[in-house]
């Protein structure tokens, strides 16, 4: 195990408060975190859970530990038979295929594969195997062909919601019927219905309902007791307090630790349904956006607060995400013809006060900070931000002449800093395989799609403004220049030569500043995670 300055805490929503993190084994956890439920293309709820949960991930790798992370599919559900009832598709060729589009999403968004990704249909044996446990305890009981859930024989049943028993409604995929013996009862077994999937069970065909298939895969990949379950705020109720129903009443040994929840993407503060068709999906935005540009906004909000979704604010995480690549690509290029004389000085070359000074509190900064119930959002904007502006400055030193060692000194400093920051941003999930190069050109072709432009109109701008000022037509050079900016375009004069950059549109940027002068909210649209 690594050393580390400060304790990781997070905070449990079973008892709502920071809780110092031990796992049950030494140097190892177990974590189970709900996937989705594989009948469209995953929107920016989904998005936000599985970044915040690909976050804990790295981090707990990162402390040392050696993780089991379970992450599930529903691939069997009401809404994937309905949606391959409406395209005329088998529900199983429908799912696997919504199952792959995810894992692309979750690939671009550079979320870690999980240790186990189990399917419902490939574990319907574990399924009714806890089901007829929880009937042989006396907690559950089969009515022509189907099977609930008993919850006045679960005398807990509300201790993660806070609900009261007379309090709760039957739960949102649930319809009402008459023959349950309390109206919260939930279904384990769904007997089967004309044209739909089905599977031979001890109370006759049909398929699982939703809750027990996370106690069932969970208990077969962790055991019934580990470490961490986790999802968005939605599941509190009714799934995860299903769920711990259920998994007690199957083996009394059952025990969760730590119960971890997402907040949502939301519009105005009230969170927004699929139902109502005003979502985007993860596709959608990074049709436009680079998506590290929308890990990188998810990442600028706690994990645990809501968080509203507008252009305004993806279009600064996307010009936040060049700079850092901007940056790092100046680094190594003000570093090449330095990094063999460092070697060779070796232990003789040592980082200046700054750089000493800048180096230790980014590194006390990303400790504390995400040891703090993983708060990104300080290590994004501000510990990371203080770092590259040092960065900077110091290749712009490097640029100017002064001793060889305090030149050597400065990159010293630069190279340790870099890979501090690098090591940062691996933990975030923000640092790309690619080359930085390769990064900065996705982003410009990404600005250009926005704008509705091509490289080569871009050129062709410069060249005419470039003939303009050269004709003393100043007018017509800063309108080229003024209506490239609307498009998100930025032009700058290096010397002799004139390059561009992606950056927020100007009618956005002067949103933006009246937002921050006056306080006001800003438009948004947006989605919350409202099913699995």
């Amino acid at each position: 195990m690594a050393k580390r300055s400060s304790e990781f805490q997070v905070y449990n929503s079973m008892t709502k408060q920071k809780e110092i993190f031990k796992p049950r084994a030494e140097g190892k956890v177990g974590m189970y975190i709900c996937g989705v439920t594989s009948y469209d293309y995953s929107h920016i709820g989904h998005a936000r859970a599985y970044v915040a949960f690909d976050v804990l991930y790295r981090y707990l790798k990162h402390l040392g530990y050696e993780v089991v992370y379970v992450r599930n599919f529903t691939d069997v559900d009401d809404k994937i038979i309905r949606r391959a009832n409406e395209l005329g598709e088998d529900p199983k060729a429908l799912s696997g295929r919504f199952c792959q589009e995810f894992l692309k999403d979750m690939a671009d968004l550079q979320c870690l594969l999980p240790t186990h990704q189990p399917r419902v249909t490939d574990h319907m044996d574990e399924i009714k195997n806890m089901i007829a446990q929880i009937i042989e305890n006396g907690c559950a009981y089969a009515v022509d062909g189907d099977v609930y859930f008993s919850v006045d024989n679960s005398p807990n049943y509300g201790i993660l919601s806070g609900r009261k028993l007379e309090d709760n409604r039957a739960g949102e995929r649930v319809v009402v019927d008459e023959r349950k013996r309390n109206p919260a009862d939930f279904a384990l077994w769904k007997a089967a219905k004309p044209g739909e999937p089905l599977w031979d069970s001890p109370w006759g065909p049909g398929r699982p309902g939703w809750h027990i298939e996370c106690s069932a895969m969970s208990a077969h990949y962790l055991t019934h007791a580990f470490d961490i379950h986790g999802g968005g705020m939605d599941l509190i109720f009714p799934h995860h307090e299903n769920e711990i129903a259920q998994s007690c009443a199957a083996c009394s040994d059952s025990k969760i630790n730590y119960w971890m929840h997402n907040g949502f993407i939301t519009l105005n503060d009230e969170k927004m349904s699929k139902s109502e068709k005003n979502f985007f999906t993860i596709r959608e935005v990074t049709e436009l956006y680079h998506p590290l540009a929308l890990r990188h906004f998810l990442l600028g909000t706690h994990y645990r607060s809501p968080v509203n979704y507008s252009i305004s604010q993806i279009e600064i995480a996307s010009e936040a995400v060049f700079y850092v690549y901007q940056t790092l690509q100046d680094c190594d290029d003000a570093l090449l013809a330095l990094k063999e004389e460092i070697e060779v000085n070796g232990k003789k070359v040592r980082l200046t006060p700054a750089g000493q000074e800048c180096l230790t509190k980014l590194h006390e900064d990303f400790e504390s900070k995400l040891a703090d119930d993983l708060h990104t959002p300080t290590i994004l904007n501000s510990s990371l931000q203080e770092a590259f502006r040092f960065m900077n400055t110091s290749i712009s030193m490097l640029k100017k002449k002064q001793q060889k060692q305090q030149q050597l000194s400065i990159a010293k400093s630069l190279i340790d800093l870099q890979i501090k920051v690098k090591q940062v941003l691996d933990v975030l999930g923000l640092l790309s395989s690619s080359s930085y190069t390769e990064v900065l050109q996705q982003l410009k072709n990404k600005a250009l799609k926005r704008g509705g432009l091509t490289e080569e109109d871009v050129l062709q701008s410069i060249e005419e403004r470039m003939l303009a000022r050269k004709n003393k037509e100043f007018s017509k050079s800063d309108e080229i220049r003024s209506d490239l900016a609307a498009k998100g375009i930025a032009l700058m004069d290096v010397g002799k030569e004139t390059v561009w950059r992606p950056c927020v549109p100007v009618q956005q940027e002067q949103q933006i500043e009246r937002v921050q002068q006056n306080k006001l909210p800003l438009p948004a649209e947006s989605v919350a995670l409202v099913d699995k």
